[in-house]
């Protein structure tokens, strides 16, 4: 920001983007509707570093919706930061590029925050939109992959939320310097960061329940989509124990168990004539087994096998936090985890 720009009253809705251009336009064209029923001016930045074909559709939309395009950096922290220093109102509102903005989004934050002094921001709800697939209604049993984006249904004081869908005031969103531009991963855990850095700071952040946007259901209908964002959400929280390490906590991660497991019941068959392996499907059972169970809601062999399938596809946030942990070189890290605050909630 220039010493010739002046803030104003109003929402700069930020947005990074790479790719994803059939749903930016979703994005924008929601984020439109609501800005009509917003009793404050409202301006849209996107920020993008799609290559050459996705760029030119990503200006076409812009130019269609009313938004600023705005080429940026690769990871998300950067883009978000770049877009707050290119916005003209006092009320940043983060939203990703998946998601889509209830009609009364705009209107409820606005009217919420100047109606309350002492609050720096707000997050709601982020409501993964259904989905028919198998791997969809499987995942509904999982916190891991949902239960960020929910949380602020329930209302209350929040440590963090996510930032599918979070407004702050610019003054405490440059208070603590933005968001990190380095991290482990380009995506994911600069969030959470944030929040700390923000709550830790004096600032305070609620939930408001109303405020609704709608994410994609792309991102959890699919093994490889669901697998993706896990193993991405295990790294990102190992990266998050390095910058705060009060946070870290002992945690037995079931791949690094049973990685251990498997090398000792290994190296021991030649003396117990493979006895020793039989260790090894009971590892994999006891850590499946415990998992699924905290899991498991509703009777019979469906919820059953349901809870057991989201569980094995959990796995995919140890095996991220173990490959973080060595990518960090910090093996100590494979033994421990990152521990929320009763504000933020549980995340596994």
């Amino acid at each position: 920001m220039t010493q010739e720009q002046t803030v104003s009253r109003g929402v700069t809705v930020v947005v990074p983007v790479r790719g994803r251009v059939a749903a930016t336009e979703r994005m924008l064209a929601s984020v439109r509707a609501a800005a009509e029923r917003c009793p404050e001016p409202v301006e849209v930045v996107v920020v993008d570093d799609s290559g050459p074909e996705d760029a030119v559709r990503h200006r076409d939309h812009c130019a269609r919706h009313g938004a600023r395009y705005v080429r940026g950096p690769r990871h998300v922290g950067a883009k978000r930061n770049l877009g707050a220093r290119h916005a003209s109102h006092d009320l940043l509102l983060f939203i990703d590029s998946d998601c889509r903005a209830a009609p009364d989004l705009l209107r409820r934050y606005v009217t919420a925050i100047r109606a309350a002094d002492d609050t720096d921001g707000l997050a709601g709800p982020t409501v993964v939109e259904e989905s028919p697939t198998a791997v969809f209604r499987i995942m509904r049993r999982s916190h891991l992959l949902h239960g960020d984006l929910e949380r602020p249904a329930d209302g209350g004081a929040l440590e963090w939320a996510t930032t599918s869908n979070l407004l702050l005031r610019r003054t405490a969103f440059e208070a603590v310097g933005g968001f990190v531009e380095e991290s482990l991963t380009v995506v994911a855990g600069e969030d959470v960061d944030l929040g700390i850095r923000l709550t830790r700071q004096g600032f305070t952040l609620r939930a408001e329940p109303g405020a609704e946007v709608v994410h994609d259901r792309l991102s959890s209908e699919s093994l490889r989509s669901v697998w993706r964002r896990l193993y991405g959400y295990g790294r990102s929280e190992q990266w998050l124990t390095t910058v705060h390490p009060d946070r870290r906590t002992p945690r037995c991660n079931p791949v690094v168990a049973l990685t251990a497991v498997t090398a000792a019941a290994l190296a021991a068959a030649p003396a117990t004539r493979g006895r020793s392996t039989a260790l090894i499907p009971v590892t994999a059972a006891l850590a499946l087994g415990l998992r699924a169970r905290a899991r498991l809601s509703g009777g019979g062999p469906g919820a059953v096998a349901d809870s057991l399938a989201c569980a094995a596809l959990e796995c995919a946030f140890d095996v991220g936090a173990a490959v973080a942990a060595l990518q960090l070189r910090r093996p100590g890290l494979l033994f421990t985890g990152f521990r929320p605050t009763p504000t933020g909630g549980p995340r596994a």
